[in-house]
């Protein structure tokens, strides 16, 4: 467009990372995904002159550095146009059915979607639109409860849960993410869900911290959250990863399990999680962890009112002789 003269440059990924070194470039394009080494300094010969970096590529490496820097990370000034099967308008459905059938099964998402490849398969291998279901007004009468995961370094995480005890699906109506807050952030960020709600929370939450040696579970409740009494279980009292895991399925795959379709970080995960050699995966699985507290929990869900003043709107402590004390109490 300047009239300039522009030159292009090939350079393959088994040269290494040092053949990419020292040039000034206005424009990277990787066909095929990078290794990371070769991605970074791809990124960095743009630095000097505010010039572009374009990938294009089947997702068949899984969720590597580079993929989770676009799907997961999503640093300003990137983005993502994922292209599948469906857009290739030249096929008819026929051909596009073979094609997909042609494929291993544990490649199709990647080769036909674009959702990075999964080990040996999701955890949850079920159609989204099973589940999804749009937003609605909860009835006054339905239970809920609030569920959290503790984390740092890997997010915390929390959802809001319905329960129609009528037809005994449960739905996930809200949900919140985020790296490196402390509780009093963290609990800032839910706590406009409502301060009636109980909340479930995982044994790691009876540990002490360092600091203060406060527990963890006794943090949250002292920034305003009806943290339970006990932590996640099942009541027997297990709480294996496996069982929970099993229970989420078997409701999603009798549709007692929805979740509101606006709820992206939530949906981000359900595709991403994953076995490993017949394991689950446990990498960014935050809100699916929370969800999987709650369900275990829903038998302490309340209706809003239940436990409000009247006078004062506030949630009341529970007395002495009910099923189960809160945190602290």
């Amino acid at each position: 467009m300047s009239g300039d003269v522009s030159s292009i440059q090939l350079k393959s990924y088994e040269k290494g990372r040092e053949k990419w070194q020292g040039e000034t470039l206005d424009f990277v394009w990787f066909d095929e995904e990078p290794p990371e080494n070769i991605y970074t300094e791809g990124l960095t010969r743009t630095n000097a002159t505010s010039g572009m970096t374009l990938v294009t590529f089947t997702p068949l490496l899984g969720m590597t550095n580079v993929v989770s820097r676009f799907l997961l990370e999503k640093p300003l000034g990137t983005h993502v146009t994922t292209m599948t099967i469906d857009d290739a308008e030249h096929y008819t459905d026929d051909q596009r059915a073979a094609i997909i059938a042609s494929y291993p099964e544990h490649e199709r998402k990647a080769r036909t979607q674009g959702i990075p490849q999964l080990g040996s398969g999701h955890v949850f291998p079920i159609d989204e639109d099973e589940i999804r279901c749009e937003p609605f007004a909860i009835p006054a009468d339905w239970p809920q409860l609030a569920a959290l995961d503790f984390g740092w370094n890997h997010p915390s995480a929390a959802v809001k849960l319905a329960w129609d005890r009528d037809s005994d699906c449960i739905y996930v109506t809200a949900c919140h993410r985020a790296k490196q807050q402390t509780p009093v952030l963290f609990a800032g960020a839910v706590k406009p869900w409502g301060a009636w709600l109980p909340w479930a929370w995982p044994h790691d939450g009876l540990q002490h911290d360092k600091g203060s040696g406060i527990q963890l579970a006794a943090q949250y409740r002292s920034q305003g959250l009806r943290m339970l009494g006990v932590h996640a279980q099942f009541e027997d009292g297990s709480n294996g990863l496996e069982a929970g895991i099993t229970e989420m399925l078997d409701r999603m795959q009798t549709g007692r399990l929805k979740v509101f379709a606006h709820l992206a970080d939530w949906w981000e995960e359900f595709r991403l999680y994953h076995r490993k050699e017949g394991l689950i995966v446990k990498e960014r699985d935050d809100i699916l962890s929370a969800t999987r507290y709650g369900v275990m929990m829903r038998r302490f869900a309340e209706v809003q009112n239940k436990r409000m003043d009247a006078r004062t709107s506030q949630p009341q402590p529970m007395r002495r002789g009910d099923s189960l004390s809160w945190m602290g109490s």
